[in-house]
């Protein structure tokens, strides 16, 4: 097998296990915040870490799948909520291009940047799309979503900021710097 295949078949296989594991964490471990239908979420920090090592492709499809997936097996598919899903996990991943974490590298800028990057990334997603998708495909109130997706994008910028960038540091720990290795 080439290293092309490997890589191919390494994404799917992470797109698989992340959509698992997202589910599993918004299904069992999301902490409702008061405002309806929403919560406090373990996913994105998931999300953030997994779309950061393989990609934005990678990370947009377990928001998307594992988004969907929840819903479909909680209360139902709730379209506009899953795109908003697929769209941070491509905003995460194109925020990793960027890092180098994959070399063992992440500095104190680059958590800034990765944490500047997320935030724009929950506001697009959470506090834009998501509202104006609810109120186009499900004709909600304009005042209840716009609340509801505020309220998401700052309690998951806020879990991506400090779970995230936990998850995102225990990770490049494992990873071998370039020219680590000195000859005696």
């Amino acid at each position: 097998m080439n290293f092309k295949n490997q890589s191919t078949i390494t994404k799917i296989v992470a797109i698989g296990i992340g959509a698992a594991v997202f589910f599993i964490l918004g299904r069992f471990l999301s902490i409702p915040v008061g405002i309806p239908n929403t919560s406090l979420e373990t996913t994105y920090p998931f999300l953030a870490l997994m779309s950061v090592i393989f990609g934005p492709v990678v990370g947009g499809l377990i928001g998307l799948i594992g988004h969907g997936i929840k819903d479909l097996l909680t209360y139902g598919l709730w379209i506009s909520w899953v795109i908003s899903s697929g769209i941070t996990g491509v905003g995460y991943g194109l925020v990793g291009k960027s890092l180098n974490v994959a070399k063992g590298i992440f500095t104190k800028s680059d958590i800034i940047k990765f944490n500047i990057g997320q935030l724009i990334t929950n506001l697009i997603a959470w506090a834009l799309v998501a509202p104006t998708l609810d109120i186009l495909i499900y004709q909600e109130p304009a005042n209840k979503v716009f609340l509801q997706g505020i309220v998401a994008a700052l309690m998951n910028s806020l879990a991506v900021a400090i779970l995230g960038t936990i998850l995102i540091i225990a990770f490049t720990k494992t990873q071998t710097p370039d020219n680590s290795l000195q000859r005696d």
